[in-house]
């Protein structure tokens, strides 16, 4: 059997899975969605959220690109942001790399790559930040480690500049922003402690007032 007709095949056993275990799974979800978190990872296909997790449909909206970016231009991500805090009213909103992304690794080179090369910028940009810490560390593995950790923590942080994000915080003290990181070979995930809940823990720079002021370029 090759992999489409597989695929198909195993849908009709996972469905049938569900129902042994509970006949009314299909009818309950089809009545609406309420997840508590929304899941910005990465696109890589060994990293699927609600598996790792052992949550079931339903429990986590789910966004995924390459590298798990937050880049204020990208409009997919930002429509996503503000359903899954505006309208679903998620709790928490987590960002989760991995260790061994190939997106990272390639930020860390200068080879061209083709279009990807436009995205793995965003990443580049990481690096700049960070350049001293992660140019001390001598060892090549370390720090394409270490990068990997660093970007997620930037991502969070760009998370909480956003006004989808800050104007939650201003309306009902939500969602809590976390950085995790998974280690594929483990299995196991890695909270990395970085977490924002308000606009007190942002630089003055980065706060949004509530008030807009028009004519402003």
């Amino acid at each position: 059997m090759d992999i489409y007709r597989s695929l198909l095949e195993g849908n009709k056993k996972w469905v049938q899975e569900k129902l042994d275990e509970n006949p009314k799974f299909f009818e309950t979800l089809a009545k609406g969605q309420h997840p508590q978190v929304l899941w910005i990872g990465c696109s890589d296909s060994r990293v699927p959220a609600n598996e790792i997790t052992r949550t079931q449909p339903g429990d986590i909206f789910v966004h995924r690109n390459i590298a798990n970016m937050v880049v204020h231009s990208d409009m997919n991500m930002l429509s996503v942001l503000d359903y899954a805090v505006n309208v679903l009213k998620v709790r928490h909103v987590i960002v989760c790399g991995h260790y061994g992304c190939g997106g990272v690794k390639a930020a860390m080179g200068n080879d061209q790559n083709g279009l990807v090369d436009n995205w793995l910028r965003h990443i580049k940009d990481v690096y700049r930040l960070h350049a001293r810490e992660l140019d001390d560390l001598q060892n090549e593995e370390e720090r394409f480690k270490r990068f990997a950790e660093l970007n997620v923590i930037e991502q969070v942080f760009d998370l909480s500049k956003t006004s989808i994000i800050q104007n939650s915080w201003r309306e009902r003290k939500s969602p809590i922003i976390h950085g995790w990181i998974y280690d594929i070979r483990t299995g196991l995930i890695n909270d990395l402690e970085v977490s924002f809940a308000s606009q007190e823990e942002l630089p003055p720079i980065f706060r949004i007032n509530s008030q807009v002021v028009t004519g402003a370029v």
